[in-house]
């Protein structure tokens, strides 16, 4: 009997829950760390707003400007910010950086209800705003909670103009009002993902009349556009240049009677985001360069010139190589040909409401740590970055080496569904590259839900790896 129980022990791959592994110290440090990533998701709900939260942290962790440096020498600690959505910071290592880089890639961007180009409108003394949800979303999971306004306009003499609404306790807030259940008899024959269309999601904001003359028509939206007006400067032709988004008004909080959950908007990507710039900054004069990613627009499939598919990242990279050993041609494919990169990307955390659309034996489990997926894409593996086994081995080896609890998984059933992150893309430039990040429950909802404990063996993973040499 004790025989096989110490075969099993050493034979079977461990699968104990994190949190019984850590000293009372351990977990409070878990603690302390998941207090100030509510504060940041909290206060960064839009990528505009996580770029300018993120230079904050590294200006204030002596970050500088790549474009103010010309020159850069090892233990350097630089930033490049593209077109107020993206952030890359790299801390410049003492080997050459023909020899390839550590690099760990985000994103910022969620899903969430952007306005169309003409969105006021009025109908039966109600103003509204029409919207276009962008990324995957289940359309019901966005009525009947509160949202929030953030984003820019940019006015016809290039003024920009700053909104966030709904986020202070004494602003308004808004929403999108669903049908109540006494009229709703035709709604609940369709089917789920049909009972609320993408044009029904129109975002209620106001309902007094600007005046009692019978000569005007469309009252309430005259008196909406005063408001505006009066407090931004703006007209209705202003939302044309405009970057209007609506996000969940909800704080972001501890979650459970222990508390050992965190519940929150935009957990995918930016749980990742946050776990991998901070651990940036434990990096002092490493051997290898390391740089955090954080980009934009992966929720849509990563186009734009703020989406991985752009060349900007290649352009920053340029920029190091020119200024620590002058750049020449093929340098930049031989550096990204070395480089070792993990995307690091949430995957579905299992959820025993629905345990009928998971595989058990390779799923990511909350509370069992950060999740490496060597694939991802759709049940053929098609449109996945499949990343081979000896690069596999070097990650299991390295945070096993360094005590990280992690796990090995997959994304429900094959067939179930599919998803996809920005691995393929940066393994195109030939590196290699693994998915590597937090489990998520209720991915793409307005309020998602994380352990405290794998959002911490994120930071320590990330940690890690960025000081491998």
């Amino acid at each position: 009997m004790e025989k096989a129980k110490e075969l099993k022990e050493k034979l079977f791959k461990d699968k104990k829950n994190g949190w019984e592994t850590l000293s009372d110290s351990e977990k409070q440090n878990v603690f302390n760390f998941s207090k100030e990533y509510i504060k940041f998701i909290n206060e960064a709900k839009t990528e505009r707003e996580c770029v300018k939260k993120i230079t904050e942290i590294l200006e204030k962790n002596g970050f500088i400007n790549i474009e103010n440096k010309d020159s850069l020498k090892t233990g350097d600690k630089i930033y490049y910010i593209n077109r107020y959505k993206n952030v890359y910071a790299a801390v410049i290592g003492s080997e050459d950086l023909k020899n390839g880089f550590n690099i760990i890639g985000a994103h910022i961007d969620s899903p969430r209800l952007d306005l169309k180009p003409n969105p006021l409108y009025e109908s039966e003394e109600l103003a509204l705003l029409k919207t276009h949800y962008y990324g995957g979303i289940k359309k019901y999971q966005w009525v009947n909670i509160p949202l929030s306004m953030h984003g820019v306009i940019i006015t016809k003499d290039n003024k920009k103009i700053e909104i966030n609404i709904g986020e202070s306790e004494n602003d308004p807030v808004f929403t999108v009002a669903d049908l109540l259940p006494h009229l709703a008899s035709e709604q609940g024959k369709k089917k789920l993902n049909d009972a609320i269309t993408g044009e029904d999601l129109n975002i209620l904001v106001g309902s007094i009349p600007y005046d009692t003359d019978e000569d005007i028509t469309e009252k309430v939206k005259l008196n909406i556009l005063n408001i505006l007006n009066k407090k931004y400067g703006i007209i209705e032709r202003d939302f044309v240049s405009s970057e209007i988004e609506f996000v969940p008004a909800m704080k972001a909080k501890s979650l459970g009677f222990d508390e050992s959950l965190v519940a929150g908007y935009g957990q995918d990507d930016r749980v990742c985001a946050y776990t991998s710039l901070t651990a940036l900054l434990t990096v002092v004069n490493p051997k290898k360069t390391a740089i955090c990613l954080l980009a934009d627009k992966e929720e849509i499939g990563s186009m734009g010139n703020t989406g991985m598919s752009s060349r900007i990242f290649e352009y920053f990279l340029a920029q190091l190589l020119d200024k620590t050993v002058g750049n020449k041609p093929g340098l930049l494919d031989e550096a990204l040909k070395s480089s070792k990169i993990l995307s690091a990307d949430v995957t579905a955390g299992y959820n025993p409401n629905f345990p009928s659309i998971y595989e058990k034996n390779n799923e990511s489990y909350i509370g069992h740590g950060i999740s490496v997926i060597k694939y991802t894409g759709s049940a053929s593996k098609g449109g996945a970055s499949d990343a081979n086994a000896e690069f596999v081995g070097y990650i299991r080896n390295l945070f096993e080496k360094n005590n990280i609890a992690y796990q090995n998984s997959e994304m429900g059933k094959i067939g179930v569904g599919a998803g996809g992150t920005i691995a393929y893309i940066l393994a195109d430039k030939g590196s290699d590259v693994i998915d590597c990040g937090v489990p998520v429950i209720s991915m793409h909802s307005p309020y998602e839900i994380t352990s405290k404990f794998d959002i911490y063996n994120a930071y320590k993973a990330y940690e890690v790896f960025y000081k491998d040499e």
